[in-house]
C-alpha cells in the first residue's frame, strides 16, 4: 500500500465533493471512509486509476450517509446530479489550505485540519505527534470541521495565514509515528507549486535549510547541541542545496518578505564551514530587514545575538537593553520575550560576568518551553557555577 499516494491525493478528492454539493465535513468523513477501503482493498486488487477510485468510493459513502439523513433530501437530490469520476482538473488542494486556515480557527485548529485533511494523516497520527489522548484531538478536528463547513470562496484566500499554519506545523518538529517538520516541507512544497507567491518558496527555503541541520541539533544522549557546536559534517548537503536555489529564485522576484528574509539568515549560517566563519555582519543586515518587515520583539531578539557576535557582546547587550526600554510598558509580570533570560545570559558570560550569567542560565530553563531545552540551559547553568568555583 503507498502510503505517500493516498495521502498527496486526499486534499484533490476532499476537493472534488465539496465542489459537487457536499459540505467540508461530510466530505472529509467520506473520504477517509474511502481510505480505510482503500487500504483494504487495493493491495489484493490494485486500481488503474487511484483517484477515479477514491473519488468513486467517497462519493458513494457521502451519497448513502445523505440519504439516511430525512432531513437532508433536498441536498440528497442535488448531491446526485453529478456522475460518479474524478470531476474536473481544478487546483482542490489550493481551495483546502485556505479552508484550513481560515481565520475563525485557532491556530491549533488550523494545523490539526490542515495535517487531516490536507496532509491526509489519521486522527490518530496527529494525536501522537501532538502528544495528546486521540479522543481530544477527534473532538478538536470536528469542532473545526463544523466551523468551516459553511465557508464559501467567493473571494480568494490569504496566502499568508496558509503560510504561517504550515509554519506552525514545521515548528512542531515531530514525535511518534508522524515527522511533523518533513511533513510540512511536503505540503510546502505542494503550494510553492500552486501560488505564485515569493514568500511560498521563502517558507520552502527556509524549512529546507532548517531541516539540514536536524541530525545534528542533537547529541547521542538526546540533549541539544547549540548550532555553533554542531558537526557541519552531519548537515544534509543537498537540502541546504535545494533551500539556496529556492530562495535565490524568490529574492530575485524583489519582492521580500519574512520568510525570505528569514531563509536568508539560514543560509548564511549554512554557507560557513564553521561557526567562526559565519558572515554575521550580514546576518545583521538581514535581521534589520526582518526588524523592519515586522517589528517583532523576537526579531529584534535574536537581532541582539547576532550584534553581539558581529560588534561585541557589549553591543549585543546594548541591542538587548534597547529591546528591554522598548517593551517597559508590557504589561504583566516577567519578560514578555520568549527566551530573553537565554539570550542575556549568553551575551553576559561572553562579556565574562560569570554568576550574572549562571543566574540568568538558571532562569532561563525554569522558563522553557520544553524538556530538552530545559535541560540544556540547566548544563549551561551548572557549568558556569563549576567554573565560578574552580
Amino acid at each position: 500500500m503507498d502510503e505517500v499516494l493516498l495521502r498527496s491525493l486526499t486534499p484533490s478528492v476532499i476537493g472534488i465533493l465539496v465542489r459537487r454539493g457536499a459540505d467540508f465535513a461530510a466530505a472529509e468523513d467520506a473520504v477517509q471512509d474511502a481510505l480505510v477501503a482503500a487500504v483494504r482493498a487495493w493491495p489484493a486488487d490494485p486500481p488503474r486509476d487511484p483517484k477515479g477510485w477514491l473519488v468513486t468510493a467517497a462519493w458513494r459513502r457521502f451519497l448513502d450517509a445523505t440519504r439516511a439523513d430525512a432531513a437532508r433530501r433536498r441536498r440528497e437530490d442535488v448531491a446526485e446530479e453529478p456522475a460518479p469520476g474524478p470531476g474536473p482538473a481544478v487546483d482542490d488542494t489550493l481551495l483546502l489550505y485556505f479552508l484550513c486556515a481560515h481565520p475563525s480557527l485557532t491556530p491549533s485548529s488550523a494545523v490539526a485540519l490542515t495535517l487531516r485533511a490536507v496532509g491526509g494523516l489519521t486522527t490518530r497520527q496527529i494525536a501522537q505527534a501532538y502528544l495528546v489522548p486521540e479522543a481530544t484531538m477527534a473532538q478538536r478536528i470536528s469542532r473545526a470541521k463544523r466551523t468551516v463547513s459553511a465557508v464559501r470562496f467567493d473571494r480568494p484566500g490569504d496566502v499568508a495565514t496558509v503560510l504561517r499554519v504550515l509554519y506552525l506545523v514545521f515548528n512542531e518538529g515531530y514525535s511518534g509515528d508522524v515527522d511533523l517538520a518533513a511533513e510540512a516541507i511536503r505540503l510546502a512544497r505542494q503550494l510553492a507549486a500552486a501560488v505564485d507567491h515569493p514568500e511560498a518558496a521563502g517558507l520552502l527555503a527556509l524549512m529546507l535549510l532548517h531541516h539540514a541541520r536536524r541530525a545534528a541539533r542533537t547529541a547521542s544522549d538526546g540533549s541539544l547541541v547549540p548550532l555553533a557546536e554542531q558537526d557541519r559534517g552531519r548537515w544534509d548537503t543537498g537540502a541546504i542545496s535545494e533551500g539556496v536555489a529556492v530562495l535565490q529564485a524568490a529574492l530575485a522576484r524583489d519582492r521580500l518578505g519574512e520568510f525570505q528574509a528569514q531563509a536568508a539568515i539560514a543560509a548564511l549560517h549554512a554557507d560557513a564551514r564553521s561557526a567562526d566563519e559565519t558572515d554575521w555582519v550580514q546576518i545583521v543586515g538581514w535581521y534589520d530587514e526582518l526588524v523592519r518587515l515586522t517589528g517583532s520583539p523576537v526579531v529584534r531578539l535574536n537581532r541582539a545575538v547576532a550584534v553581539g557576535e558581529a560588534d561585541g557582546p557589549r553591543a549585543g547587550l546594548a541591542a538587548l537593553a534597547a529591546l528591554e526600554e522598548s517593551l517597559s510598558g508590557s504589561a504583566g509580570t516577567g519578560h514578555p520575550v520568549p527566551r530573553h533570560a537565554a539570550v542575556a545570559a549568553y551575551l553576559h558570560e561572553r562579556d565574562g560576568d560569570l554568576a550574572l550569567a549562571a543566574r540568568l542560565y538558571a532562569e532561563a530553563a525554569r522558563k522553557a518551553p520544553n524538556l530538552a531545552e530545559r535541560d540544556h540551559l540547566t548544563r549551561q547553568a551548572a557549568r558556569l557555577n563549576a567554573r565560578r568555583m574552580r
